[in-house]
């Protein structure tokens, strides 16, 4: 059956007004366009809906029966189609997934977490750790946002740069370069490389190439603060961004020295999925991260 719902809103304006005239000036249409949707309603509905007593209409016993229920109808309908935009943080009770690198979630989460816990304390977070391989978590909706250093290709993938970090060098405290380092020390030291997919070079072995150097790599490991611990027991260095060794540095007593090359800065990236674009909890959610990376971003 193929139903014409703008019907329920002339049904609602008869039984309100109990009149085609007054249903008319109601919906400012003319009267005898609202006469043909009467007739239209009383085959569909087998129903008069109104019967004329005397110099007024009277509504059938069926249409007294549906008169509030064709009200909540259309009071659903409009919420439906034009729903509210206004977020209750107080009443929100949701669960956000967010993944991002080991040692970027160590400087995000506890400002964002603080951040929350105040604001909106029926919210949680969960921070999954990355996959070895590229997977399409946003896509499926397993994961809210996602936050690295890598545009998404997908067009439904929305994003925001938030700001960019820094490469600097980490050494352990008392190594004999903690207080300076320049290219042919750095290319002559042991090397620490933090690869979730394992792999023993990257962006710094191209730039030594251009500056006629190689370094020697001893372990690709798969999270930073397990390379922070092999850097904190020997001469081995790890290059990596600023941000994400901030508070590994701290915990593991460590010291970060300027990177004697030129790399491109990396981007922080926001990325989530278009369906979220227009969902009030997830903007708040977007903002606030991007609040907690602003104020931790290296100047």
């Amino acid at each position: 059956m193929q139903l014409d719902l703008n019907l329920l809103t002339v049904l609602d304006a008869l039984l309100q007004e109990g009149s085609v005239t007054g249903a008319a000036q109601r919906l400012r249409l003319s009267s005898p366009a609202v006469s043909r949707s009467l007739g239209r309603l009383r085959r569909l509905t087998g129903d008069d809906i109104l019967v004329r007593t005397g110099r007024t209409m009277t509504p059938t016993p069926y249409a007294l029966a549906v008169r509030e229920q064709v009200g909540e109808l259309l009071r659903q309908s409009r919420q439906v189609l034009a729903p509210s935009r206004e977020l209750d943080l107080a009443g929100l009770d949701r669960v956000f997934t967010l993944q991002c690198h080991d040692a970027l979630a160590t400087v995000l989460a506890p400002p964002l977490l603080a951040d929350i816990a105040e604001s909106a304390p029926g919210v949680r977070l969960r921070f999954p750790s990355e996959a070895a391989v590229d997977t399409d978590e946003l896509r499926h909706g397993r994961v809210d946002l996602e936050v690295g250093s890598a545009v998404p290709a997908l067009p439904e993938i929305r994003h925001e740069i938030v700001g960019h970090d820094r490469f600097v060098v980490i050494l352990r405290a008392g190594h004999p370069y903690a207080e300076s380092l320049d290219l042919d020390v750095f290319a002559a030291l042991p090397h620490v490389l933090v690869s979730r997919r394992g792999r023993l070079s990257d962006p710094v072995d191209s730039a030594l190439d251009e500056h006629g150097r190689h370094r020697r790599v001893l372990a690709a490991v798969g999270a930073t603060a397990t390379a922070a611990q092999v850097v904190a027991r020997s001469d081995a260095v790890l290059t990596a961004p600023a941000l994400a060794l901030r508070t590994l540095a701290d915990a593991f007593g460590l010291v970060t020295v300027p990177l004697p090359l030129t790399l491109p800065e990396p981007p922080i990236v926001c990325g989530w999925h278009q369906r979220f674009d227009t969902d009030p909890a997830h903007a708040w959610l977007r903002d606030r991260v991007r609040t907690a990376l602003t104020a931790v971003l290296p100047t």
